[in-house]
C-alpha cells in the first residue's frame, strides 16, 4: 500500500498560470497525479517552465477548436493513455483517460450548459455517455476515480445563492439528478465524505464583483470514487488558498 496524491485544477488558460507562476508549488507538494482542465493549449504550446518537477509520462488532449478546453495529465507511474473519443464525440479535448494497475483514471472537463439550449443538451448527453462507460469499466472489474470540473453545483450546500441560480445551467435540476445517479450508482463525492455537511467550501469563483473575496462561490470541481475504493480515501480537500485561476485545486489522497 502507498499513499497517492492526486490533485485537479481547472487553469483556464495553462499558458496564463504559467506566466503568474502559479503552478511552481506542484514542486514541492508530492503530487503523484496532475489533472488540469481547460488548458486551452496545443501540446507544443504548454511552457517548460510551469513547473520544475519532471513527470515521466503525460498526456495532453488538446480541443479541435484551438485555444478551447483541452485537459493535461502528469504522472509518474506508468499506465496506458486511452482517447475516450467515443465520450468526447465532438473532439474538444474534455477527457484524459488513464488506466494503471486495476485502477481507471479519469481527468475531465466536463461541457458547460449556459452558452445555449443546444450545449446544454450535448452536456446532458456527454454525462450519460461517460456514466456509461465507467459503469462498464466498472462491471469489468475496474476500480474508478474521476477527477476535474464537472460545471454543476450538486447541493444547495455547494454553492452560495442557490436560490438565485435555480434556472441556471450549473444549478439545474436535471444537471443535478445526474449525480445523484453517479452516487445512486455506488460512486463517492470524496469531499462530502470527508467533511460531511460542511457549509462555505467552493472551487469556482466568479471574476466579477470581488465574488472570490466575499466567498459568492460554487463548488463544481469534484474527486469522485467507486465505492470499492471507499476505504482507500485517506484526505480529501479544497485547496482554496492557492490562486492563479478562477477556479482552485482539488485533492484526494488514497492508500493504494
Amino acid at each position: 500500500m502507498a499513499k497517492l496524491t492526486f490533485i485537479s485544477w481547472n487553469v483556464n488558460g495553462i499558458r496564463a498560470v504559467g506566466k503568474k507562476e502559479a503552478l511552481k508549488w506542484i514542486d514541492d507538494a508530492g503530487v503523484d497525479f496532475l489533472g488540469l482542465q481547460e488548458i486551452k493549449a496545443e501540446a507544443d504550446q504548454i511552457p517548460d517552465t510551469i513547473f520544475d518537477r519532471n513527470y515521466k509520462f503525460q498526456s495532453i488532449n488538446s480541443s479541435s477548436n484551438k485555444g478551447q478546453s483541452g485537459v493535461a495529465l502528469y504522472t509518474d507511474i506508468k499506465g496506458e493513455a486511452f482517447s475516450c473519443d467515443h465520450v468526447d464525440i465532438l473532439d474538444e479535448g474534455r477527457i484524459n483517460e488513464y488506466h494503471f494497475g486495476n485502477i481507471a483514471y479519469f481527468n475531465v472537463y466536463f461541457p458547460n450548459g449556459q452558452r445555449s439550449e443546444e450545449r446544454l443538451v450535448y452536456k446532458l448527453a456527454f454525462y450519460e455517455r461517460f456514466l456509461e462507460y465507467i459503469l462498464e469499466l466498472h462491471k469489468e472489474g475496474k476500480s474508478i476515480i474521476v477527477c476535474g470540473d464537472v460545471n454543476t453545483a450538486h447541493h444547495s450546500i455547494d454553492l452560495a445563492r442557490p436560490k438565485a441560480n435555480e434556472k441556471t445551467s450549473g444549478f439545474l435540476p436535471v444537471e443535478r439528478a445526474w449525480q445523484d445517479k453517479l452516487l445512486a450508482a455506488g460512486f463517492i463525492d470524496t469531499f462530502r465524505y470527508m467533511h460531511g455537511d460542511v457549509e462555505d467550501r467552493y472551487s469556482w469563483w466568479s471574476y466579477r464583483a470581488a465574488a472570490r473575496k466575499n466567498n459568492v462561490g460554487w463548488r463544481i470541481d469534484y474527486f469522485y470514487v467507486s465505492d470499492d475504493l471507499k476505504e482507500n480515501i485517506v484526505d480529501a480537500e479544497i485547496l482554496d488558498e492557492v490562486m492563479g485561476s478562477d477556479h482552485c485545486p482539488v485533492k484526494l489522497v488514497l492508500d493504494i
